[in-house]
């Protein structure tokens, strides 16, 4: 029952996991998107005067969406935007991976935050530690846009190499391989209100991509 609670729950919090071959990972501890020691930069608009918004392969509601969000904040860059969800896609990932609620409360929304708490309560009642490695990140794409008010949402689309490992409290491993990598494609929804007097933008929904 243990099992399939925290099955169902990591479902509803990281979205799935794609279903398709394994691909074997060149190095055990590789990590290309990160040098060692290095946290990744905040997620928040970029310094400076506004920038002409170039948008290459997107069109349409999500293109003007985007022209409204950086129209109303002079601050707002989708490149450094796209560069700043990267960061905080790995730095979500790895803090819910060792357990860390004060990182995750610092960058979700209360509702988020939420989930990834219950999620990781779970698996400590079961005595489960994950070793997962972000073996690296492929994709990082816009997928949805909106200025609802003064609240800008901004749906970003993770393709990414995860190596994924389940152990129990006396270290053995009970599920996955850090041998192998499964593809994970997820859409996580930032959100941030253009009025805010802090910069950083909060996860505010995961779903499966």
């Amino acid at each position: 029952m243990i099992a399939a609670f925290l099955g169902l729950r990591l479902y509803s919090v990281l979205g799935r996991r794609a279903e398709h071959e394994e691909e074997p990972i060149p190095t055990r501890f590789e990590q290309p998107d990160r040098q060692p020691g290095a946290r990744p930069a905040p997620l928040q608009p970029s310094a400076g005067a506004q920038r002409p918004v170039e948008l290459p392969g997107l069109g349409g509601l999500v293109e003007q969406a985007i022209r409204q969000i950086a129209a109303a904040d002079r601050y707002f860059d989708v490149q450094a935007f796209l560069q700043g969800a990267r960061g905080a896609y790995q730095t979500i990932l790895e803090a819910f991976w060792r357990g860390d609620r004060e990182e995750l409360q610092m960058l979700c929304t209360p509702d988020v935050y939420a989930s990834f708490a219950a999620a990781i309560a779970a698996r400590e009642e079961a005595g489960e530690v994950l070793d997962n490695r972000l073996v690296r990140v492929e994709e990082v794409i816009v997928q949805s846009a909106a200025l609802d008010g003064r609240m800008a949402r901004i749906g970003v689309r993770f393709t990414a190499d995860i190596a994924a490992v389940t152990r129990d409290r006396d270290g053995n491993v009970v599920a996955g391989s850090l041998d192998d990598a499964i593809e994970s494609r997820d859409i996580w929804t930032f959100a941030r209100s253009i009025d805010a007097t802090g910069p950083d933008w909060l996860l505010e929904e995961t779903d499966e991509a």
